[in-house]
């Protein structure tokens, strides 16, 4: 028996240095689904790393991002960087 499909889960972050980035959005299922049309038509890049959406569902909003997470947010926002200097 295979194990059901867990529902999608999205978190936005908002990163103004020098604090902590903080999430700002963050939802599963339906909502999940709406955060992440929301960004795609907002022209936001979005990184699929469901590991870190699902360690950071647990941030309360408006909430700094935990130290132990840092690392991994990090690359994403590097990878976001690199993106977004990559578009014409």
């Amino acid at each position: 028996m295979s194990e059901p499909d867990k529902p999608r889960i999205a978190v936005a972050l908002r990163y103004e240095a020098p604090a902590a980035p903080r999430v700002v959005a963050k939802g599963r299922g339906a909502i999940a689904d709406a955060i992440l049309d929301k960004a795609a038509a907002s022209g936001v890049v979005i990184e699929q790393n469901p590991l870190l959406a699902t360690a950071l569902s647990s941030v309360d909003l408006d909430a700094e991002i935990p130290e132990e997470l840092y690392r991994a947010v990090a690359e994403v926002i590097a990878f976001v960087l690199r993106a977004a200097r990559a578009k014409p």
